[in-house]
């Protein structure tokens, strides 16, 4: 078995992390989006991610056993709202985007709240088989494109009669 793409852990946001999450966050959206530019928006991310966490909200880092950096979550733990979840597309599918996602259940675990775009079927399928719902619609203010406003909140656990 190959484990030079298994998770070894997350681990909080360090600012020496920003120049290799930009590029799995340029190269994701760029796979998934590529009628947009998003080499262009590569500046924006290093200062939306430097804010956010000056901000007071949380960033966890997905690294593999490699050394590298396969996703990364970024999460406002006082509202709920998952501003940012990306794995780099070579660790689709191993697993990354379910721990980024547990991490961020873990921090916000009564709720979390977030915007996709309706055209990343991808993205739309993952959160449905995860258990959030759809409460809104709406459009994305930078590109113009349809989102969907979704929502999770845990089960609730049925009291035993006994």
């Amino acid at each position: 078995m190959d484990h030079r793409n298994t998770l070894r852990g997350l681990f909080p946001f360090d600012s020496a992390y920003l120049p290799e999450i930009a590029d799995v966050w340029v190269e994701s959206w760029q796979r998934t989006m590529p009628s947009i530019d998003f080499e262009t928006r590569r500046a924006w991310l290093v200062d939306h991610l430097i804010a956010a966490e000056d901000a007071g909200q949380t960033i966890r880092c997905a690294l593999v056993e490699t050394g590298e950096i396969a996703g990364f979550v970024l999460i406002d733990t006082s509202t709920g709202y998952l501003d940012q979840i990306v794995v780099g597309s070579p660790w689709w599918g191993k697993g990354i985007a379910e721990a980024l996602l547990d991490e961020a259940r873990r921090l916000a675990p009564g709720r979390i709240e977030l915007d996709v775009n309706q055209d990343n079927p991808r993205a739309v399928a993952f959160y449905m088989r995860n258990g959030f719902q759809v409460i809104a619609e709406g459009v994305n203010a930078k590109s113009g494109l349809a989102t969907l406003k979704l929502e999770w909140r845990p089960a609730v656990q049925a009291a035993d009669p006994s």
